[in-house]
């Protein structure tokens, strides 16, 4: 948390933090723990691949897309993301909107209804 007197790059400057993402080669997300893949998808959005631990939050974010390296050594991913299409990267998170977020969201609610009132659902196998 900023102290009182300091304010967010993000809350002021939108653009001209754009800017700065957008000319970096590889956004390094160091964290373990942060599972909010926000600034994941900013990074991407400006075209920036993302290296990061496998772990929470980024596996969610980057996944088995070819937009990061996820690897236990960060130099490993930073340098494997230095290969990754900064275009690739933008053009996947174009498709991160809150428009698609909240289609794939209510797809999960529907299952997770279906589930609830019908039993899960089983594969048949033709004997």
């Amino acid at each position: 948390m900023l102290p009182p007197h300091k304010r967010s790059c993000a809350a002021t400057i939108p653009v001209a933090l754009a800017a700065h993402l957008a000319a970096a080669d590889v956004f390094v997300f160091p964290s373990r723990t942060d599972t909010f893949g926000v600034v994941q998808l900013e990074a991407l959005a400006c075209g920036v691949p993302v290296a990061a631990f496998p772990v929470p939050g980024p596996r969610d974010v980057i996944g088995k897309n070819p937009v990061g390296v996820l690897h236990e050594d960060l130099r490993t991913a930073c340098l494997g993301a230095l290969q990754i299409s900064k275009q690739a990267c933008r053009a996947f998170a174009l498709t991160r909107s809150w428009e698609n977020s909240a289609r794939e969201f209510l797809g999960h609610v529907r299952r997770a209804l279906s589930d609830t009132f019908h039993g899960p659902r089983i594969a048949q196998q033709n004997s």
